[in-house]
């Protein structure tokens, strides 16, 4: 069975974001990679300095045959130098996965399903 891990923010972690409805829509798209026959994991971060441990963690609790990188970590331009720091880890600690971008936290599976 495939893997893929979703990094994204810590809804609860983002300022004016209501954290308990989109925790609701994250868990729904995990659930989701189940009905593709992909084994997922979610590791959720908050932009500080618990993130890079957090990253490196996830990365390697296991072979990860895609790593999800979600929108807020990669959109948002006053984050381009955290979006760097977890594309670099990625590179570093799961070498073998390749790496896929959602647009939102609906449609992570659609991305992983990409590169699988």
């Amino acid at each position: 069975m495939p893997s893929a891990l979703i990094l994204g923010f810590d809804p609860h972690a983002v300022p004016g974001m209501d954290g308990d409805a989109m925790r609701a829509v994250l868990d729904e798209e995990l659930a989701r990679f189940g009905e593709h026959a992909i084994d997922a994991s979610m590791a959720l971060i908050a932009p500080d300095e618990s993130a890079e441990s957090m990253v490196v963690a996830a990365l390697s609790a296991q072979h990860w045959d895609v790593v999800v990188i979600g929108g807020g970590i990669r959109k948002p331009e006053p984050l381009l130098t955290f979006f760097e720091q977890v594309v670099n880890l990625v590179r570093r600690h799961a070498p073998g996965a390749a790496i896929a971008f959602n647009t939102s936290g609906g449609d992570s599976v659609e991305a992983a399903k990409r590169w699988l």
